[in-house]
């Protein structure tokens, strides 16, 4: 396998084969965040609407979002693996983009059938692509270079650059005048994603190109089984749910919340039972601090990933969103809010990380205080939710513009610094693997949110509550350990 040990600095002071990497997953994010934007607008919309959609009670639609946001981020443990172990990086990236691309195609086609099935097909593809295409940045820098957090933080910039212009364009069309014209467009972002891909491979010089460490026949038939095993499972789950009385797609969200939930804590077990195992003493250690990084990340993402869901029905039940007498901006649209702050304070940060060097906060500190931050952006919430509530007053938009710029400013202290801790503190041939447990916490936040939205979706004041007060008593916790945690992680910073 090739790495990249002498980067041409010729994109921003990077690896040249970092703007290809870049443009990629700025259009896979489109795609994505276009959908998301419409997905559960679509799902409440009525189906006496002008523009129907499919009449699902906000509480189910929550739960639907959140099982269906974590599969998409459960998805990259199979992924990862399947670079590593079958295809390598730079295949797995292809054809999880080729199937991306087909599931917004399918969604495109005006029948409830095909949606779910583009639904199945977009979580499919994400697992190949999401975990693989962040290990190929990774493998673009030597270990120890200081500028792996900075390219790390210019990566994340394009992820929101596409994010940014998906709602806007996507969310429009499909507000406006169609869904499913929306859902299309998110497609072709994808297969321009793919375009791209294809235009800029020799600048990857082999990154990639073969798995870390080829599966043997035995691993090949372990993996079979444990699929199937999986299905079974969730088949008798969505029976058991079924018995208990819950409604079919109601099954569907628990069984998927009690798969997400067991997949970490079967895959940690396997992971330090084989750092146990390993001649590195510094497996375990490193592997025990992952484990805090997950679980700092479970929480950040619980509340941070309900933008597609609770906040986006805040925006649309309880927000002013009228700009002129005749003219009200779509709530799709504030879903942009996010990612532009991004693009205007990623380099900010990116450029804070270089200038302070080793003197810059370690990254359990940097978890502590996104916590923090993204806790108190619920808790601000309660004081507009509590007016509409006791009179129906309209909040302002100013309202949500302040808790994304929190999240904002939460989110890269974690994601990028947490997305670079990751490639260092996997063991030797277990990138992809680690990567898509990184993106596992994501899963297990969002679903674990998207349930707790639903059984107080009578109640928001409720919900922001319980939210916002876990990540701020998880944050405390992470301060408390920070010497622990920097003890595990070593000589990573």
């Amino acid at each position: 396998m090739s790495t990249l040990t002498s980067p041409e600095k010729t994109f921003f002071g990077h690896p040249r084969a970092l703007s290809t990497l870049f443009f990629v997953e700025m259009w896979e994010r489109f795609s994505y965040y276009g959908m998301r934007a419409l997905l559960v607008l679509y799902l409440v919309q009525p189906l006496t609407d002008q523009n129907p959609g499919l009449g699902i009670d906000d509480g189910v639609a929550k739960a639907i979002y959140g099982s269906y946001a974590g599969l998409v981020y459960l998805t990259p443990v199979a992924g990862g693996w399947i670079a590593d172990r079958l295809i390598g990086l730079r295949r797995a990236v292809l054809y999880g983009g080729i199937v991306i691309a087909a599931g917004h195609f399918l969604m495109a086609v005006p029948a409830e059938g095909t949606f779910w099935l583009g639904l199945v097909a977009i979580a499919l593809g994400t697992g190949l692509l999401k975990p693989n295409i962040s290990g190929m940045v990774g493998k673009l820098y030597t270990e120890g270079d200081d500028k792996r957090d900075a390219g790390f933080s210019l990566f994340y910039m394009g992820i929101n650059i596409g994010s940014f212009a998906a709602p806007l364009i996507c969310g429009g069309l499909g507000q406006q005048y169609d869904w499913h014209l929306g859902f299309g467009v998110a497609g072709i972002g994808m297969t321009l994603g793919l375009v791209q891909y294809a235009i800029g491979r020799r600048r990857l010089h082999g990154v990639g190109d073969e798995p870390d460490m080829p599966a043997t026949a035995a691993e090949r038939r372990s993996m079979w089984v444990i699929a199937v095993v999986v299905v079974v499972l969730v088949g008798a789950l969505v029976g058991l749910f079924s018995l208990l009385g819950q409604p079919p797609v109601t099954a569907v969200t628990s069984s998927v919340t009690v798969l997400i939930l067991l997949v970490p804590i079967w895959y940690f077990w396997r992971v330090l039972r084989t750092s146990r195992e390993s001649d590195d003493p510094r497996a375990r250690p490193k592997v025990t601090a992952f484990i805090w990084l997950f679980l700092g990340a479970a929480v950040f993402w619980m509340i941070f990933e309900q933008s597609g869901s609770t906040l986006s029905l805040f925006a649309d039940n309880v927000t002013n969103l009228a700009v002129t007498s005749g003219f009200s901006i779509p709530a799709s649209w504030l879903q942009s809010i996010n990612p532009m702050f991004i693009v205007i304070f990623a380099p900010v940060f990116s450029a804070i990380w270089l200038r302070w060097g080793e003197r810059a906060p370690r990254t359990p500190v940097k978890f502590a205080l996104a916590l923090l931050i993204v806790g108190a952006s619920f808790l601000l919430l309660i004081v507009p939710m509590s007016a509409y509530q006791d009179d129906g007053t309209k909040a302002t938009v100013w309202w949500l513009v302040v808790v994304y710029l929190l999240q904002t400013w939460g989110e890269l202290l974690l994601s990028p610094n947490g997305l670079s801790a990751t490639t260092r503190l996997a063991p030797q041939g277990a990138l992809g693997q680690f990567l898509a447990l990184w993106f596992l916490a994501t899963s297990v936040g969002t679903t674990v949110g998207g349930q707790i939205a639903a059984a107080t979706s009578s109640d928001p004041v409720l919900s922001f509550a319980v939210c916002g007060g876990m990540a701020v008593a998880f944050g405390v916790v992470m301060f408390t350990a920070v010497r622990r945690i920097n003890a595990l992680m070593g000589e990573v910073h």
